[in-house]
C-alpha cells in the first residue's frame, strides 16, 4: 500500500466552500448556509472558520416533517460540458435540490458515489457548476460532539477519515483537514493536507505516527511542519518529535524519508551497552534485504569489546495459499574464561516450514528444526531473548516430514528425516531417513458388489505396514562430524508387519474377535559375541563384534477373545442426583506365542566362558539382533490367558429450574477405570504377571483432567541380610508365593497420580464463533498480520493479549515407589499464568513447586507488562538460582520500528561466579 495514497483519496474530495444549506420554514425557503472547518484540538488548530454567503432561494428540498427517517435518491446525469460520469447520492435526513445553482445538498448519514469513490459523512454538498464537493460531520445537540465524520474509499484503499474535506473533481487539486489514516503501518493524522497533483501533496503539521489512534490522542509521532509527499518519497521541512502531544527537542531542519511501493532494503541500527563479563557491545547491528515480495533476509551481528561476538542470518518467505516458513543460522564466539583460553564457539539452526493442505492435494510437507550444539542457549541467552524454557531446556529435537497418499488406493508413503539431542549427556541421535508405507485395512473376500450381510469370511481384515530407517544412536557430540563417524555408527533395517484381524457378534451380546499378527524383519549387520581367553584383564567380559551382511527374522502370535458390556444403575428419590450408572466391558482373551529364543530358530546363541579355579564355567545367551532398530524375537514362549476390565461411572442430575428443556445433565464421574492381568500357563514359575490399573476423570466443566495408574504386585516377598560395602543391608527376594494364601491383599509397588489443567476469565462462559475471523488463519492474513506473526516468531515475548484478565495453568504431579526395603515418593507442583492488575498491567508468573523439599524451583520466573498503547514495557525477573537476571525492556509496538527498543539487564552468565 502506498503511503501517499492516503492523498490520492483527495481526488474525490474536496476544498472548502463557502456555503452550506440550512434548513428551515417552508420548502421554498433557505437563509444564508454556513461551512465549518471542524479542527480537533482547539489549542494547537485555529478558531472555526466561518465564511458566509447567499444562496438564491429557488430551490426544491424534500424532507419527512414528522421526524420519519426516509430516503431521497438524486442523479445528475451528463449533458454539455458536464461530468463523463454519475454522480449518485442518498441521505438519511434530507436532501435540497438547488435547480438555480446547479447545488445538491444532503443531509444526516449522507452518502455519495462517483466512479470508483464513496463518500460518507453528515453533510455533503455537491456543486456541479464549479466541480467541488464539501463534506463535513455535525455537532450533536444532545452530547455537543461532532459527529458522522467524513469517511472516503477509493476501490480497495484503505478508508480515510478527516474532520471535512473539499475537492474539485475537475482539477484534481483539494484540502483534506485534520486526516486519519493507516498506510502500510504507518499512520498519519492531524494537520491539514492539500492536494496539488496526482503525484504530489503538500503538508502542513501532519503527525506521522505508528500509533493507530488519531490526533491528538496519539502517544508518539513525528510533527511534519511543512513537507511535499510523493509516490515513493517525502521531503520534509522543519519536522520535531512529539510524545504524548508534548513537543521534545529533537528535531531536523529537513529531512528525506524513502517511501517505496515494496519493501526496502536498509541497515538495522543497533543498541548499546555493558556485559560484566564480555564488556561493552554493540547489540544487533545490522542490514535487511527485501529480496522480492515473498522473501527476506536479515544478517545481524552483535560485537563485545573482549573480542566475543554472535552472528545471525535469518530468512522469512511466504507464498500465500500455499506455504510460509522461516529459516535462522546463528554463530556465536565467547571469551567467558580467563585472557587467553579459546574461545567457546557454538552454532545452532532453526527452519520451520508449512503448507497449505490445499496447495498440493494427497501430498504434505512440514519441517521443525531445532539443531546446534548443547551449550548454545546458555552462551547466547539474547537468541531468546533470555526465555527461561530455552535456557533450562534439557533436549532439541527437528522432524522434516513428506507424506503422499494415493487417492481411490489403501496406500500412503511418509518419509521424514528427525533428530533428537541430549543436552545434559551432550549426545546425538539422528534418523537418515525413516520411512513407512502402509496398506489400510481391507477385506480381501468381501465384494463391492456384495448384495445382503456380510458372511462371517468376508469379515477378515488384513493390513500391511513397511517400515524402514537409517540410525545413528546416541553419538557423543563431539565426534558426530569427525572421521567416518556416521558410517560406522549407523544402523538400518526393514520392518513388515501383517495384521490379520476377525470380529464377529456371537449370542447377540458377546463380541468375539481373533488376530494375527506377523513381523518380518530385515538387517544388513548382526552381531558375535564370544570369551577373548587371552583377556587376563577381565576374562569374564564377553567381546561383541559386528558381522556384516544380510539376516532376516520372523516371528508372530495369535490372540482369540471375548468381550461384552454390563450395565447397572442405582436410582435415587427425593434428590437432584436421580441415578449413578456403571458401564463394565470385562474381556478374556487367549494369547500365543511360541518361545523365538529356541536353538532351531537361530536368532538366539549361548556363548560359554573359560572354567577357572576356583571359579566355574559361566554361560550366557544373547540375541543376534540385540542391537538392531528393531530389536529381534522375543525369547520365552507365551500361551496363557489376558484379563481385563473397565468401567465406566457417570451420574444423573435433574436439570436446573432455569432450564426450560428440563433435560436431565449427565456427569462423568470416572472414565476409563481399567483393571489388567496376564497368566502363563507355559511359565515354569511366577505365572501371573502384575495387575495394572489406571483411570481418569474430569472437574469443573472439563476444565481440569485427573488421570492416576498403579500396579499391584500379587507375590510375596522374603527378606534378606546381605553385605554391600563392608556393611549389612537388608534385600528383598520375590517368592512364587501369592499374598491372598495368607490372607493379605497384593502389595502397591508402584503409583501416580497428577492433575492438570488451564482455566483463564472466559473457561466458564465460552463464546461461541459462527464464522471465521478475518486473519485467523495463514490463508487470509493480510500482510499487517503477517509481519507481526513474523516478530512473534523470533520473539515470543513481543506479544501480550490483555483482553483475556487472567489465566492460570498448573500440573500437580504425585509417584510412588515400593522397593519393599525401601520406598521413595515425589510431589510436586507447576504453576504458571498471568492476570491483569489493570487494564493497562499485566502479571505472568511460572514456578515449580517440591512439596516434599518444601522449596521453589530454581526456574521461577515473573513478567511484568504494561501498554502503553504506541510502547510495550516488559520487566522479566528471575529472583533467584543459577539463572537469577532481570531484563527491562522498552520498545515500539510497530512492527516496521521493533529494533527501536531500550533494554536494561543483568545478566545470569556472571552468577556462575558467585555463591548463590
Amino acid at each position: 500500500m502506498k503511503f501517499i495514497s492516503l492523498f490520492f483519496l483527495l481526488e474525490i474530495v474536496l476544498m472548502v466552500h463557502v456555503m452550506a444549506a440550512t434548513k428551515k420554514g417552508n420548502n421554498n425557503y433557505h437563509r444564508p448556509l454556513i461551512d465549518t472547518i471542524i479542527k480537533l484540538d482547539s489549542i494547537k488548530d485555529k478558531k472555526l472558520l466561518r465564511i458566509k454567503d447567499t444562496v438564491n432561494t429557488k430551490g426544491t428540498k424534500s424532507n419527512n416533517s414528522k421526524g420519519i427517517i426516509g430516503k431521497t435518491d438524486t442523479s445528475s446525469k451528463k449533458g454539455k460540458n458536464e461530468l463523463a460520469s454519475e454522480i449518485k447520492g442518498n441521505a438519511d435526513d434530507s436532501t435540497i435540490v438547488d435547480k438555480v445553482h446547479n447545488i445538491l445538498y444532503f443531509y444526516g448519514r449522507a452518502r455519495v458515489k462517483y466512479e470508483d469513490v464513496e463518500m460518507d459523512a453528515d453533510y455533503i454538498r455537491v456543486d456541479q457548476k464549479n466541480h467541488l464537493i464539501f463534506a463535513s460531520g455535525s455537532i450533536d445537540p444532545r452530547t455537543h460532539r461532532y459527529i458522522g465524520r467524513p469517511i472516503t474509499k477509493q476501490g480497495k484503499d484503505k478508508p480515510v477519515e478527516s474532520d471535512s474535506l473539499l475537492f474539485n473533481y475537475e482539477t484534481k487539486k483539494g484540502k483534506v483537514y485534520n486526516p486519519a489514516s493507516e498506510q502500510g503501518g504507518n499512520y498519519i493524522s492531524g494537520g491539514q493536507v492539500k492536494k496539488l497533483n496526482e503525484d504530489e501533496a503538500a503538508y502542513r503539521n501532519v503527525l506521522f505516527s505508528t500509533c493507530d489512534k488519531p490526533f491528538p490522542e496519539t502517544d508518539f509521532g513525528i510533527v511534519i511542519t511543512k513537507g511535499i509527499g510523493e509516490k515513493k518519497r517525502i521531503i520534509s521541512g522543519p519536522a520535531y518529535l512529539e510524545i504524548e502531544g508534548v513537543p521534545i527537542p529533537l528535531a531536523i531542519p529537513f529531512g528525506f524519508f524513502p517511501k517505496p511501493d515494496t519493501r526496502t532494503s536498509g541497515v538495522i541500527l543497533p543498541t548499546f551497552g555493558e556485559d560484566p563479563q564480555l564488556g561493552f557491545y554493540i547489540k544487533d547491528l545490522g542490514y535487511y534485504i527485501a529480496l522480492n515480495d515473498y522473501v527476506d533476509m536479515t544478517t545481524q551481528g552483535t560485537f563485545y569489546a573482549k573480542g566475543s561476538y554472535e552472528l545471525n542470518e535469518t530468512v522469512h518467505y511466504l507464498s500465500r495459499y500455499e506455504y510460509s516458513g522461516n529459516l535462522s543460522l546463528s554463530y556465536g564466539s565467547h571469551n567467558y574464561g580467563l585472557q587467553g583460553d579459546p574461545p567457546t564457539k557454538d552454532f545452532n539452526i532453526t527452519w520451520s516450514h508449512s503448507q497449505n493442505s490445499n496447495a498440493s492435494p494427497g501430498s504434505t510437507f512440514s519441517a521443525s528444526v531445532n539443531a546446534g550444539t548443547s551449550t548454545f542457549y546458555q552462551n547466547n541467552p539474547t537468541a531468546t531473548n533470555y526465555n527461561l524454557q530455552s535456557l533450562t531446556q534439557n533436549n532439541l529435537s527437528s522432524s522434516i516430514a513428506y507424506g503422499k497418499v494415493w487417492a481411490g488406493t489403501p496406500f500412503n508413503l511418509t518419509v521424514s528425516l528427525s533428530h533428537s539431542q541430549d543436552l545434559t549427556a551432550k549426545t546425538v541421535t539422528l534418523n537418515l531417513p525413516t520411512f513407512n508405507f502402509n496398506m489400510s485395512t481391507l477385506s480381501p473376500f468381501d465384494s463391492k458388489d456384495r448384495v445382503g450381510p456380510q458372511k462371517w469370511y468376508q469379515k477378515i481384515t488384513v493390513g500391511y505396514s513397511l517400515q524402514g530407517t537409517n540410525n545413528i544412536n546416541a553419538v557423543p557430540e563431539a565426534e558426530l562430524f569427525q572421521g567416518n563417524t556416521l558410517f560406522k555408527k549407523m544402523q538400518n533395517g526393514l520392518e513388515h508387519q501383517i495384521p490379520i484381524g476377525f470380529n464377529q457378534t456371537l449370542l447377540k451380546y458377546f463380541q468375539f474377535s481373533a488376530t494375527a499378527n506377523y513381523t518380518e524383519r530385515w538387517y544388513f549387520q548382526s552381531i558375535n559375541e564370544y570369551y577373548n581367553r587371552n583377556n587376563v584383564i577381565d576374562p569374564n567380559s564377553p567381546v561383541i563384534d559386528t558381522v556384516g551382511g544380510f539376516k532376516r527374522s520372523g516371528e508372530y502370535n495369535l490372540s482369540a477373545g471375548f468381550s461384552t458390556k454390563v450395565y447397572g444403575t442405582m436410582n435415587f428419590k427425593k434428590s437432584n442426583l436421580t441415578a449413578i450408572r456403571t458401564v463394565m466391558t470385562p474381556s478374556i482373551s487367549f494369547q500365543y506365542k511360541p518361545d523365538f529364543s529356541d536353538p532351531s530358530y537361530g536368532y538366539y546363541r549361548t556363548i560359554v566362558s573359560n572354567a577357572t579355579i576356583p571359579y566355574p564355567a559361566t554361560y550366557t545367551t544373547y540375541s543376534i539382533f540385540q542391537n538392531g532398530v528393531y530389536g529381534g524375537p522375543s525369547a520365552g514362549r507365551q500361551a496363557g490367558l489376558n484379563f481385563s476390565l473397565d468401567n465406566t461411572i457417570e451420574a444423573k442430575v435433574k436439570a436446573k429450574a432455569t432450564d426450560t428443556s428440563n433435560t436431565p445433565k449427565h456427569i462423568k464421574i470416572l472414565d476409563g477405570l481399567t483393571f489388567s492381568t496376564f497368566y502363563n500357563f507355559a511359565a515354569d514359575s511366577f505365572k501371573l504377571s502384575p495387575i495394572s490399573f489406571s483411570g481418569h476423570t474430569a472437574i469443573l466443566h472439563q476444565k481440569v483432567n485427573i488421570s492416576f495408574s498403579g500396579v499391584l504386585n500379587p507375590y510375596q516377598y522374603k527378606l534378606q541380610d546381605t553385605i554391600q560395602n563392608g556393611a549389612i543391608v537388608k534385600v528383598a527376594r520375590e517368592i512364587d508365593k501369592y499374598t491372598w494364601q495368607d490372607g493379605k491383599l497384593p502389595a502397591l509397588q508402584s503409583f501416580s497420580i497428577s492433575a492438570s489443567g488451564s482455566l483463564n476469565s472466559t473457561s466458564f462462559h465460552p463464546h461461541t464463533t459462527t464464522q471465521p475471523v478475518v486473519g485467523s488463519n495463514m490463508q487470509n492474513m493480510t500482510p499487517q498480520q503477517q509481519d507481526r506473526l513474523a516478530l512473534l516468531n523470533s520473539d515470543p515475548s513481543a506479544y501480550v493479549d490483555f483482553n483475556i484478565p487472567w489465566n492460570i495453568s498448573f500440573n500437580y504431579s504425585f509417584t510412588y515407589n515400593n522397593n519393599i526395603t525401601t520406598t521413595n515418593t515425589t510431589n510436586t507442583v507447576m504453576l504458571s499464568g498471568d492476570f491483569n492488575l489493570t487494564p493497562k498491567w499485566k502479571i505472568q508468573y511460572s514456578t515449580n513447586y517440591d512439596l516434599k523439599a518444601r522449596a521453589l524451583s530454581s526456574a521461577t520466573s515473573f513478567s511484568i507488562y504494561r501498554d502503553l498503547h504506541c510502547w510495550d514495557l516488559s520487566i522479566q525477573w528471575l529472583p533467584f538460582g543459577y539463572y537469577k537476571s532481570y531484563n527491562v525492556t522498552l520498545r515500539v509496538k510497530s512492527t516496521i520500528l521493533q529494533d527501536l527498543k531500550l533494554s536494561k539487564k543483568s545478566d545470569y552468565t556472571s552468577n556462575s561466579y558467585f555463591n548463590q
